[in-house]
């Protein structure tokens, strides 16, 4: 009989237990839910958008660490009493989200369970370097800047993204500009593989053909076709930039050009003065012959067929009026004078 009784004693004591820990997980609910709410309404100034990606075989614990880890919650054991009193704990799909930092536990927990995912499209202009397309997605809160200089300084998928001495990130030139789409737990390196196979795309076994049959390997290509996208303003001026480069380097006469004087700079200069063009650096090509040691720019795709298939010309020279449209000259002296007419 006595062990009877100790039976029931215990199964009262695991049944309050169990109602006293479900009051508690109730109580836990609503001020977790209430708290994160005003909590949420206080940092409205300070609100970021983030992407997460919820793989599989992560279940609501693993979840609840990565959106910590990421600043979209602060309290994992919360999150997930909240999931579990829902009773969605079993039902947060995989896929990549945008969360905002002031989402109440509740809707962050509604986007997981709806499955509705999300891509970010990234628009990196043509002529952006390496260091603008960092900060570009740091601004858009994929990658920290910092990571990405990081991970482009001897990021280099293809043989013939070779480093010069002088380089500071071996793939600049080599990533394509263009949109793309974005998953929320891309890296650095995700991203770079992702622009750089790009470029590997978008340069046809054709075009490679070509700057073999033109003596130019393809850094030598980038490297040019990067010189062109920064010179040129106005459309119809390219190919025929492309070809004064082309020309002056046949005739071993030094480039010249502002741009690669506007990349020593890093920030770039309405009027460069006859000081700037002394500047001693290796991309300096007003003082040095030939290319310079690596690309200033990621080019797009209508500088490099420029420079691989511009009609040939006579210019030797070029200046830009105040409206950006360049004139063309095939001595110095008619360079000079049109130097006068367009000041």
């Amino acid at each position: 009989m006595s062990e009877i009784k100790e039976k029931l004693q215990l199964s009262k004591g695991i049944v309050l237990g169990s109602i006293i820990l479900f009051i508690f997980m109730i109580f836990t609910y609503g001020c977790m839910h209430q708290s994160h709410t005003a909590a949420a309404s206080n940092e409205q100034s300070k609100v970021k958008s983030v992407y997460i990606r919820v793989k599989p075989g992560m279940d609501a614990e693993k979840i609840a660490n990565l959106l910590r880890d990421r600043n979209v919650i602060d309290n994992v054991y919360m999150f997930r009493i909240m999931a579990k009193v829902e009773g969605l704990d079993n039902n947060l799909k995989t896929g990549d989200y945008q969360l905002q930092t002031n989402m109440t536990y509740k809707e962050i927990l509604e986007v997981l369970v709806s499955g509705k995912t999300a891509m970010m499209s990234i628009m990196i202009p043509e002529g952006y370097n390496v260091e603008q397309i960092a900060k570009t997605l740091q601004d858009k809160g994929i990658v920290s800047a910092k990571d990405f200089e990081k991970a482009a300084t001897d990021f280099a998928p293809y043989d013939y993204i070779t480093k010069a001495h002088d380089v500071k990130y071996r793939v600049d030139g080599f990533l394509f500009p263009d949109t793309y789409e974005i998953a929320g737990d891309f890296t650095a390196m995700d991203i770079l593989t992702l622009m750089a196979k790009e470029f590997d795309h978008k340069l046809t076994p054709e075009m490679r053909s070509r700057a073999t049959a033109m003596n130019l390997s393809i850094r030598d290509l980038v490297i040019l076709a990067s010189l062109v996208e920064k010179e040129a303003q106005v459309e119809e001026d390219r190919p025929i930039i492309a070809q004064v480069f082309m020309n002056r380097l046949r005739e071993k006469m030094p480039l010249q050009s502002c741009a690669t004087i506007q990349y020593i700079l890093g920030n770039p200069k309405a009027e460069l003065s006859i000081q700037d063009t002394q500047i001693k650096s290796p991309y300096n090509t007003y003082l040095n012959m030939g290319l310079p040691p690596g690309p200033i720019a990621n080019p797009g795709l209508a500088s490099i067929k420029e420079v691989l298939y511009s009609e040939p010309t006579e210019y030797l020279y070029f200046v830009a009026d105040k409206h950006g449209k360049h004139h063309f000259s095939k001595t110095y002296q008619e360079h000079l004078q049109t130097i006068d007419r367009v000041e």
